[in-house]
């Protein structure tokens, strides 16, 4: 991390060339990755809060260009967008994340007029990590309602070649000679090869104002000025250009993103085979790495931490973050899931647990109601997502971007937001009443 400061140096401009890249995997095969290794980033919760700082750098000194030869010349003649494309990998983070920044990305796509293709989304299986395409999640129809895409299928079979300026130091490397390194790490090099995309530089745009925040004035007519799409017809990104945490105004974004027929389809025969409406979903979050995340509430300053803002509003100006909200206790878990089954009469639970699903605490808690609670036999996310999605009252992490993805559904998607309620919050509501 002490070598970040070579990322400064990043200022002459040179081209430096590197040979394409051969694709072994096919556009849409889910590519098996190394596992991350100590010399490589990693991506667990709790790297993540250390490796922002160095990935907000990535994002805010780097930008790639791909050029199409032909599309340059020809524009909307040979089927390509003549405003351009926007291509970037989602490696912040696990899919709560990942998504969390989809959002702002749609939003900085359509603000320049330019067609997003759609990423492979990032998944960390230990020891594997895959690259989900994007269409095998979502519905690319309803997407596209909200602003041009294209699959990275479409996309891959369309690049030429790659250009871009630049070159800088290597960040694990002090020996290698200077040059773009795009690919450094895991999962950067990965998730571009697989895609079959090679860097020889980069660009610099730091000095646009508000960066991705193309709403501050000035700021969309510098990106439209400084990268127009007659000489950048593609911009690639190595990682997603939107702020993280999100920010409240791209939130009801997410009723553009439907689950796919299959992962609908599966939720629903869960629900029908296994739980009894109406039912309470319940996520919990509890593994070891979270532990450590929220260990950096600040109680003093009561920054924002993750998701939090979707429980206490941006800034915090509803209240205070708290330990229980990020990680409260069983007694505290059991307590509330029982307190929420006896106001809307639940006659089953849904648990989804990244660890210790709290099955027999939580049915010896919900004998009185003649009520058990359930968990998948072998977890799925994206199910346990949609299954929640569906419940009849939500009771998520406030911190958790995962339970966020399910709290922005069920406010956005529908006539009328759906019940949802977070662990701690109603005690801190009751302490700023006081």
């Amino acid at each position: 991390m002490a070598k970040l400061t070579h990322l400064e140096d990043a200022t002459t401009y040179s081209f430096c060339r590197v040979q394409p890249v051969q694709n072994d995997h096919g556009p849409l095969g889910v590519a098996v990755l190394p596992h991350l290794h100590s010399h490589h980033l990693s991506y667990s919760t709790f790297d993540f809060v250390f490796l922002m700082k160095i990935l907000r750098v990535l994002v805010v000194y780097s930008i790639y260009s791909i050029y199409f030869a032909d599309a340059v010349k020809n524009g909307a003649k040979n089927g390509t967008d003549p405003n351009g494309y926007i291509v970037f990998c989602p490696c912040m983070g696990r899919f709560g994340n990942q998504i969390d920044q989809f959002l702002g990305v749609l939003s900085f796509a359509k603000s320049l007029d330019r067609t997003l293709v759609l990423p492979n989304f990032i998944e960390f299986n230990h020891p594997e990590t895959k690259m989900i395409p994007f269409e095998v999640l979502f519905q690319v129809g309803t997407v596209a309602k909200y602003t041009r895409v294209v699959t990275m299928h479409e996309f891959t079979k369309k690049i030429i070649k790659a250009f871009c300026w630049n070159p800088r130091k290597a960040i694990y490397d002090t020996d290698a000679e200077p040059g773009c390194h795009a690919k450094e790490g895991n999962p950067f090099g990965p998730y571009w090869d697989q895609i079959g995309v090679s860097f020889v530089g980069d660009e610099y745009f730091g000095e646009i104002p508000g960066g991705f925040e193309t709403s501050q004035m000035g700021s969309r007519k510098k990106w439209l000025e400084k990268f127009g799409p007659e000489e950048f017809p593609v911009l690639a990104f190595p990682s997603a250009p939107a702020a993280f945490p999100s920010k409240g105004k791209v939130w009801s974004i997410q009723k553009y993103l439907r689950w796919s027929s299959r992962i609908t389809e599966q939720a629903k025969k869960y629900i029908t085979n296994n739980l009894q409406k109406p039912f309470v979903a319940v996520h919990l979050r509890n593994d070891a790495d979270w532990v450590r995340v929220c260990d950096h509430i600040d109680l003093e300053k009561n920054r924002p931490l993750f998701a939090s803002e979707q429980c206490l509003g941006e800034g915090h100006h509803q209240g205070q973050l708290t330990m229980e909200m990020c990680i409260p206790n069983k007694q505290q878990i059991v307590d509330m899931i029982v307190e929420k089954v006896g106001s809307i009469g639940a006659k089953s639970v849904f648990v989804a647990s990244d660890k210790d699903h709290m099955i027999d605490e939580i049915n010896e808690a919900l004998k009185p109601y003649e009520i058990e609670a359930h968990r998948q036999e072998v977890d799925d996310m994206y199910t346990s997502l949609a299954i929640m999605g569906r419940s009849d009252l939500f009771i998520g992490n406030c911190v958790s971007t995962f339970s966020h993805i399910v709290k922005r559904e069920r406010d956005h998607t529908g006539q009328s937001p759906r019940p949802s309620a977070f662990f701690g919050v109603r005690s801190a509501r009751r302490h700023i009443d006081l």
